[in-house]
């Protein structure tokens, strides 16, 4: 509703209860509207320039098969398995906005990736996407993680101020709740 009246379109930030949800996403691609997702760690996707093996070759009976393929050797990985995967190099400090106190910041990696949900069911692999996690220093592990269908050329401090401008929307959204009485509202 909102293209149909001339609104300006954005980037639909999403936290990881919406973003893992891969129907959700899908729509959005069909919707050609561009996201910035966070998903959860256990969510899985092809490393960088892989993807899930193309149907069997036909053998001369039955359909063709047409369905992606994996096998053993062949399998796509968690997000967190391939976050803990990247050297040192791929992790970068950016800074995204200031905060009340001082300047935010945290460390950030980014590599394109095709989400791997169900496509042994698919035709055609999912397009590649962004990957942005973030592992802050002195933290054990990675402590999230984005799906993104950003243009492959924008800059990882782009993806880290958007993926954390969802923040703000989040305090804006209680704010209404407690100041304006708008806590019945969902």
């Amino acid at each position: 509703r909102a293209r149909q009246r001339g609104i300006p379109e954005g980037v639909v930030l999403a936290d990881a209860g919406y973003g893992t949800d891969t129907g959700f996403r899908t729509e959005l691609t069909k919707l050609e509207l561009r996201y910035v997702a966070g998903v959860q760690s256990t969510v899985t996707v092809w490393k960088p320039g892989a993807g899930p093996k193309a149907a069997r070759p036909y053998r001369g009976k039955g359909r063709p098969p047409s369905l992606l393929g994996r096998d053993e050797k062949h399998q796509p990985v968690s997000v967190k398995e391939l976050a803990l995967s990247l050297p040192a190099t791929a992790w970068d400090n950016v800074t995204w906005r200031q905060g009340v106190k001082q300047r935010l910041r945290s460390r950030f990696a980014a590599v394109r990736v095709r989400p791997a949900h169900r496509d042994y069911w698919r035709n055609e692999p999912h397009a590649e996407e962004w990957l942005l996690v973030e592992w802050p220093k002195g933290e054990a592990q990675p402590t999230k993680y984005w799906l993104s269908t950003l243009p492959a050329e924008t800059s990882l401090n782009e993806l880290a101020r958007i993926a954390k401008h969802r923040w703000i929307i989040e305090r804006d959204y209680e704010e209404l709740k407690q100041e304006l009485g708008l806590g019945h509202f969902e």
